[in-house]
């Protein structure tokens, strides 16, 4: 075989497996929009679940999951406190519902006393 007959082969197996890549391109794109919706529904807005919420007028953040209620904890430590646990649980943190956090002080009695 000569180097000119083994480049028209090389071209010609290139262009057999372009065309077989675009042919598997256009099956997949016509697939994707007959099994797509042609409309998304839209998902109405939760109602404020909490006081200071409606009191006022902050909307919700997409994809949480209602209020919280702070004892004796500052936001920065509860928000701390909520990525560590999704961190430990493996779980993204819009997956996981957190209704209260409390902080117990040692001196209150709450420590581990031996």
């Amino acid at each position: 075989m000569s180097i000119g007959t083994g480049a028209v082969y090389s071209l010609l197996g290139i262009c057999v497996v372009f065309a077989a890549l675009a042919l598997l391109m256009a099956v997949v794109v016509i697939l994707y929009r007959v099994t797509t919706p042609k409309t998304f529904a839209q998902v109405p807005a939760a109602e404020p679940q909490t006081e200071e919420i409606a009191e006022y007028g902050i909307p919700e953040a997409p994809g949480s999951a209602g209020g919280i209620k702070l004892y004796n904890t500052d936001p920065r430590d509860a928000a701390m406190v909520m990525a560590i646990v999704a961190d430990t649980l493996g779980k993204p943190l819009n997956e996981l519902r957190f209704l209260s956090i409390k902080r117990i002080d040692e001196e209150a009695g709450g420590g581990n006393e031996i």
